[in-house]
């Protein structure tokens, strides 16, 4: 018998039928060895010698696999072909105590049968370079977290830690939000014209297919000031001059323009469109892409529907190349293949592996065909991987681009207005890939040179300039690949990081906002252990990874120089910085309703909060972090609070609790139920009734939503 290990359950079984009887395939279900969580777990003077162990949840899955080991002829490793993957092959053998020359090592992009059988026929050795690079990153974040995070600790309060990929990531979130806050908004105003063929019309406020809008450009040959037009007095002042005067066509000017497909999904581009498409975070995306990846069962076995999803490689492999120009000449027409392959070459500087980019495992297989075996979020997924890849394959789409330039010359100024009319000329990539597609498309007006218009009303808009988005999951991901933060691996889990931390939460638009703790974790890290949250340093951490996977650099020289100056200026840190500067205790007035002692503002994991001035003696607490300006509807004497459970989720609360239990997860409407009287809560659709064991619910309406 021949012995296939592989990470997850759904994967085993998808390989399984590919194989014949002579193997079988298992899940160690991801790594089985890991450095403990009880200590640093690595010899600092033995050259960062890593001490492994087998984690208690590992123990029994290791002797299972043990067994099957004894009994098998060969055993193949069959992990993912990465540095992560590598890194689990590797601590198989040293945890199963496998003898080296019974053991293969196979990897594939795809779980599919001509995969999967090449991959048996083509086993190689692990390759310690990658499981190096991964011990590297890992013996890195372990110094950084296990040795800077008790400083905050005793500096600031327990609970709280820094990473040295997940810091550089905060900061980007708190510097945003402090752009945010120092940015005061302008207005501007921009102005527009409706032209008219006609100087007389029956229905002056019906815009007819004889009036075109345009929009001024330049006064007397000059082009307006950014963003605009900047006070209200002269928007008036440019109206006054051109109300009822004539206009004329100055210049049209017909072009063909192209738009380009894009190249196929790398995991940063998949996150990113994911969320600005689909609506779905990066954790979610990857949880489903990780499914199509490892097998559906279409009707008689499970197939990978998608290729290997962490990839930073836009590569295409040949026989893919064949299977889009294939499908899109069968199914599409020879207009819509390509009559030689479209090559991206282009990868990330710092890109790891030499992957292909994500891709669906077969054209053929459409959305329409497979969608009764996927859920909904699996097929939306799905439908977007599948045409992003095949979009990469197709001809250009053409846009008849039409430019009209009308002058007018008012009483006191020249006046140029112009706008551009686009017409689909060739659909191209846009027939299957339509989120590329312009949403401005529009006919061309049937005007010609010199033509005599009449301003039929001129109209001025007011605007007001927009501080800096905040970051979500697409413009976070996107930042921090730019600065070579990070890799495809560890996108999703910065975010998650951040997020179970608490130094971060989601506004009504899922964006992220800095918790106060996360403001103030940053601002200790960015004042004393700037190297940290460096982004140039961080980056040149993961190229100096790159090459210890490429083989070019020493791990143990590379951990050395990073540790000693970390080390240096942390001890120099314990001396220098006192809790005192880095979370002052304020006084109050207010006294303590327990020993009449004053009380004290302080800042703790869930955020500011009074207390006894005279702690320990007395425990007296009282949250104050976000409490709203509402009274509680159960007990109509404390205040609605934001509060986080074990599990770091957001919750709201009364303030007098444990004297009331009110409790929810929806934000409450500060009413009760008709039915039953209890709290009602508003979703994201509907008002309902807190109480479970009632049905009472209204739609959500403008009236009844939050404002």
């Amino acid at each position: 018998m021949n012995l296939v290990i592989v990470e997850s359950p759904a994967k085993a079984k998808s390989i399984s039928h590919f194989l014949g009887k002579n193997f079988k395939v298992v899940a160690c279900y991801g790594h089985i060895r890991d450095l403990p969580k009880s200590k640093l777990g690595i010899d600092i003077e033995n050259n960062f010698t890593p001490h492994y162990i087998i984690p208690v949840k590992a123990r029994k899955k290791v002797n299972e696999l043990k067994k099957l080991a004894k009994k098998s002829n060969k055993i193949i490793l069959a992990s993912d072909e990465d540095r992560e993957g590598e890194a689990i092959a590797f601590h198989l053998i040293q945890a199963l105590e496998i003898e080296k020359q019974t053991v293969e090592r196979i990897a594939f992009h795809e779980i599919t049968k001509p995969a999967i059988e090449n991959a048996i026929k083509n086993p190689r050795d692990i390759n310690l370079d990658l499981v190096n690079a991964q011990q590297t990153r890992r013996i890195l974040d372990r110094l950084v977290g296990y040795e800077l995070s008790p400083f905050l600790w005793k500096k600031i309060f327990r609970g709280l830690s820094a990473g040295r990929v997940q810091s550089p990531a905060l900061r980007l979130i708190v510097e945003r939000e402090k752009e945010r806050e120092s940015f005061k908004e302008e207005k501007y105003y921009s102005i527009s014209a409706i032209l008219d063929r006609q100087e007389t019309r029956l229905d002056s406020t019906r815009q007819t297919d004889n009036e075109f809008e345009f929009d001024l450009h330049k006064i007397n040959n000059k082009p307006l000031p950014k963003p605009g037009i900047k006070s209200e007095k002269e928007a008036h002042k440019i109206k006054k001059d051109l109300e009822k005067k004539d206009a004329y066509i100055l210049d049209i000017e017909t072009k063909k323009v192209k738009r380009h497909s894009a190249a196929p999904f790398t995991t940063s581009t998949l996150q990113q469109s994911s969320w600005q498409l689909l609506h779905f975070s990066a954790k979610k995306t990857m949880y489903l892409a990780q499914s199509l990846y490892e097998g559906k069962n279409l009707g008689k076995e499970p197939i990978g529907l998608i290729t290997y999803m962490r990839t930073d490689s836009t590569n295409l492999s040949p026989i893919a190349l064949k299977a889009a120009h294939d499908f899109l000449e069968t199914n599409l027409g020879k207009e819509y293949a390509l009559p030689q392959a479209r090559i991206f070459k282009k990868r990330s500087r710092l890109a790891q592996e030499a992957h292909e980019a994500i891709r669906c495992t077969d054209p053929f297989y459409t959305p329409e065909k497979i969608k009764e075996y996927l859920t909904k979020d699996e097929l939306s997924l799905y439908t977007l991987i599948w045409a992003r890849f095949l979009a990469s394959q197709m001809p250009s789409a053409i846009l008849e681009k039409t430019s009209i330039s009308v002058e007018c010359q008012g009483k006191q100024n020249k006046y140029l207005f112009k706008n551009n009319f686009y017409n689909l000329d060739f659909d191209g990539f846009f027939h299957i890939y339509p989120y590329s597609k312009p949403s401005d498309l529009q006919e061309k007006p049937h005007l010609n040179p010199q033509e005599k218009l009449k301003i039929k009303k001129i109209a001025p808009k007011e605007h007001l300039t927009q501080p800096p988005p905040r970051y979500n999951d697409a413009s976070l991901v996107k930042t921090l690949e730019s600065f070579g933060i990070g890799r495809p691996s560890t996108y999703t889990p910065i975010i998650s990081v951040l997020e179970y931390r608490g130094y971060v939460m989601r506004d009504k638009n899922k964006s992220f906002i800095p918790t106060e703790i996360g403001i103030l974790v940053n601002g200790v890290l960015v004042k004393h252990f700037p190297n940290i949250v460096d982004y140039k340093f961080t980056s040149q951490i993961e190229e100096k990874l790159d090459n210890i996977a490429k083989g070019k650099l020493d791990w143990v020289n590379m951990v050395g120089e990073f540790y000693k100056p970390f080390k240096d200026n942390l001890e120099k840190k314990y001396v220098e910085v006192s809790k005192e500067d880095l979370a002052p205790v304020v006084e109050t007035k207010e006294k303590c309703p327990k020993c009449e002692n004053n009380l004290v503002l302080k800042l703790g994991r869930f955020g500011k909060f009074l207390a006894c001035s005279d702690w320990p003696k007395c425990s007296f607490t009282k949250s104050i972090n976000n409490e709203f300006s509402m009274k509680c509807p159960q007990c109509k004497t404390g205040n609605i609070i934001m509060k986080r459970n074990k599990r770091r989720q957001m919750f709201y609360a009364c303030s007098s609790w444990p004297e009331c239990d009110f409790a929810s997860s929806y934000k409450p409407t500060g009413e009760n139920c008709p039915k039953c009287s209890k709290p009602l809560v508003q979703t994201k659709t509907k008002i309902k009734c807190s109480n479970r064991n009632c049905n009472h619910e209204i739609p959500k309406t403008k009236n009844n939503s939050e404002s």
